[in-house]
């Protein structure tokens, strides 16, 4: 969702006429490719052995097209101003959830680190200071409130798991049994 937004944002910023938001948009837009390449590169490896390449793949697509596709349903259910507010606020929520879920399920801070996780926070607080707060918005205030409650559990959990030896130490992956379920 999170490549939707800056590319759909990005190229209507552009379109739209020259801005600074518009630009900003579009320099996040290619790091993101940066993030999708990384993922496609090596996130098959993240995943049980049973599921193959081809069903990694078509998963990817699947993901990649109805992020975009929610995104842009969301200009039109609440047109410009709106759906980039309530959108991005929303898979904010959802990327700090996930980021939660990553820690768990690599047990651990492989590939995570309390820089990115912090800048996460602060990068989300600061909106929902601006567009919360300041502007009334009870939606993007309780967004952002959630929000920072994950992040924080997040930058918790790195800070608790960089302090424990033992933890540091367990295994980073589920064994593919576990994952589905056999015994």
């Amino acid at each position: 969702m999170n490549i939707g937004w800056e590319w759909i944002y990005g190229l209507h910023g552009l379109l739209d006429g020259l801005s600074l938001q518009g630009v900003v948009n579009v320099v996040w837009a290619v790091a993101d490719a940066v993030i999708v390449y990384t993922y496609l590169r090596f996130g098959r490896r993240e995943l049980p052995d049973f599921l193959s390449g081809t069903m990694f793949a078509a998963f990817s697509v699947l993901v990649f097209a109805t992020g975009f596709l929610v995104q842009w349903m969301f200009v039109v259910e609440f047109d410009w101003h709106l759906a980039s507010r309530y959108s991005a606020f929303l898979q904010n929520l959802l990327m700090s959830g996930l980021f939660v879920a990553m820690f768990a399920a690599r047990r651990g801070v492989r590939g995570q680190t309390m820089t990115i996780a912090v800048a996460k926070w602060i990068g989300t607080l600061a909106p929902t200071i601006v567009f919360g707060a300041y502007e009334h918005s009870a939606f993007i205030l309780t967004l952002g409130i959630l929000c920072s409650a994950f992040d924080l559990v997040y930058i918790g959990l790195l800070w608790w798991a960089r302090r424990q030896p033992a933890f540091a130490a367990a295994p980073t992956s589920v064994p593919a049994d576990r994952l589905i379920g056999v015994n």
